[in-house]
């Protein structure tokens, strides 16, 4: 594409953003799946250090793993100004922008909702399959709806995307849950694609109203901070009506990660004519003020992914904010980017290579079978994790078929 920048317009973003890939954001989202995908595995070895691991729920504290889904919230920022640039410059309207957005959104939703799901709450002797078949129909049907279909028979990409559609309706309506069998399909949590959604949509609508500019997303970033910890006062707690009114304090938080990633990309691909040592300054800017206000609200919120508080988040921005723009330097700046050719398959088709593990569990579900037990322990489970992680980016580098929402 061409490297070509685009005026935004006034009433939607104040952005100037190169039209085209950056290499250091595909590297950036490719080494982020590589390590979900790692991380995940290694979850049921056993014998490894606390540090591969994610940190106790009643911890206070967080680990390699505990950065990972930040990274992913983070990398979401960092695209929602070169997407909606993009979406302009092809001529939609800030209406049209928003549909996409909306759209975008209900499909994480459903994604999330059906994969919790699959995982736990579920009754298998109340269903009429078993849950290893119900999650591979799932995800067949999730493949029909959200697949980019390369052929040219219009009709038959419908045909098909309705197809899916009908499965999704036919499994939820098929879903038991719960102790005697009587729950259906519903959001227990929203799943990590559904956490992801709501942060898209908020920290996106918060992007168009403050037309781009970092100074808006930085009052924005703050307020959610602040909504954040009005949610946790005793006297919001105690009252239904505040409690009710208070719970969407962890999409905040998440939102919070999301708007790090917007204002990053814009200290660093904003075409205002700053330099490169000026954008580096605004990061470490950036950076110090997220470790400052980060440790100042330690004392009274701890550190913790589970319960998402504002000191994990703003610890694991800056700290994506210090891995970017280190991939920035090395990659855009030196041209340091032979290496980072077996991470674009998963740049540039993300969340098809997030559900190829979920769609090999399913698949091991139905079959009965297990890891052999030396692959979960010790150096040998952690050497087969990262043998694994690989093994799904070469998969998709030699699959053809695309998802996207």
């Amino acid at each position: 594409m061409s490297s070509v920048t685009f005026a935004a317009d006034a009433e939607s973003t104040g952005a100037l953003l190169p039209l085209r890939r950056v290499l250091a954001i595909d590297a950036f989202r490719g080494l982020t799946i590589l390590a979900m995908i790692f991380v995940n595995e290694l979850n049921s070895v056993e014998g490894m250090p606390s540090w591969l691991y994610h940190t106790p729920d009643d911890a206070n504290g967080m680990t390699f793993p505990d950065l990972v889904f930040p990274a992913f919230l983070f990398i979401v920022g960092m695209s929602i100004p070169f997407a909606t640039a993009q979406r302009l410059a092809a001529g939609d309207t800030l209406w049209q922008v928003s549909r996409h957005v909306l759209t975008r959104t209900l499909g994480l939703l459903i994604l999330g909702v059906f994969m919790v799901n699959a995982e736990e709450g579920y009754n298998e002797q109340a269903m009429p399959l078993s849950i290893g078949l119900w999650s591979l129909l799932f995800y067949a049907s999730a493949l029909l709806v959200w697949g980019v279909y390369e052929f040219q028979n219009k009709a038959l990409a419908v045909a098909l995307r309705v197809a899916g559609v009908a499965g999704l309706v036919t499994l939820a309506l098929l879903f038991r849950g719960g102790e005697d069998g009587t729950l259906r399909l519903s959001p227990q949590w929203w799943g990590i694609l559904g956490l992801i959604g709501w942060s898209y949509l908020f920290a996106s609508a918060m992007y168009q109203l403050g037309r781009g500019r970092v100074l808006p997303l930085m009052i924005s970033l703050l307020l959610l901070l602040i909504y954040y910890c009005f949610a946790q006062m005793d006297a919001v707690q105690s009252s239904p009506i505040l409690h009710l009114l208070a719970r969407q304090s962890e999409n905040a938080v998440h939102t919070s990660i999301v708007l790090c990633g917007v204002v990053t990309t814009l200290f660093f691909f904003n075409a205002s004519g700053e330099g490169t040592a000026q954008r580096f300054g605004s990061a470490l800017l950036l950076l110090v003020a997220l470790f400052t206000l980060g440790a100042l609200m330690q004392p009274y919120y701890g550190v913790s992914k589970t319960d998402a508080t504002p000191s994990w988040a703003l610890y694991s921005a800056a700290l994506c904010v210090v891995l970017f723009a280190f991939l920035y330097w090395l990659i855009d700046l030196k041209g340091a980017q032979g290496w980072t050719g077996f991470l674009r398959p998963a740049a540039a088709n993300p969340l098809l290579i997030y559900i190829i593990p979920c769609i090999v569990e399913a698949l091991m579900k139905c079959l009965h079978l297990e890891l052999p037990e030396p692959l979960t322990e010790g150096l040998t489970g952690l050497t087969w994790a990262a043998v694994y992680a690989f093994i799904v980016l070469a998969l998709a580098h030699r699959m053809r078929f695309r998802m996207q929402l």
